[in-house]
């Protein structure tokens, strides 16, 4: 009598993506802060809405992802490669935006936005590579032992004979 194995190999992206957002809204605000002491109150706001819009974009793109590969894990790939670039894109329009309606004139700095941008991408990226490789994804499902064959000529003493009298 055999039973049905109980492992679910899916693992939650909650910990890798709140771990992300944790750490990029950490860098921004060490920037931030950075900001506000060299350059004053638009440097800090700028590197505040430069890591806000790297936060706000990788969520989604990891949450879009995490979506498909639950749904249909062949398309994982495609769609991983699709929303890199639809965030690329999406990041761009959100600093078109910002300096079409002169927001990085005055009340944000445009450099300070920039170094939040890049300080939150970098810190997103590295946390999760280490949350990533910390998880227990198991290498392939279990499955059924009953049709695994344990009695491989190949392994046996008699096997081995009649493999070498070839």
């Amino acid at each position: 009598m055999t039973t049905e194995s109980q492992q679910d190999p899916r693992t939650s992206v909650a910990p890798v993506l709140l771990g992300g957002a944790a750490v990029s809204v950490g860098a921004g605000v060490v920037l931030a802060g950075l900001g506000a002491v060299v350059s004053g109150a638009p440097a800090a706001y700028g590197a505040i809405v430069g890591a806000g819009v790297v936060v706000a974009v990788f969520a989604l793109g990891s949450l879009a992802v995490d979506a498909v590969a639950t749904v249909a894990p062949g398309l994982t790939l495609v769609v991983a490669l699709t929303t890199y670039l639809l965030q690329v894109v999406v990041a761009g329009l959100a600093f078109l935006v910002l300096a079409r309606s002169g927001a990085l004139d005055g009340a944000l700095s445009a450099p300070w936005a920039a170094a939040g941008v890049v300080g939150g991408t970098l810190t997103w990226v590295v946390a999760q590579i280490v949350l990533t490789t910390r998880l227990r994804i198991p290498v392939y499902a279990l499955t059924d032992s009953s049709s695994i064959d344990v009695h491989d000529d190949r392994t046996s003493a008699s096997g081995a004979a009649r493999a070498g009298d070839r």
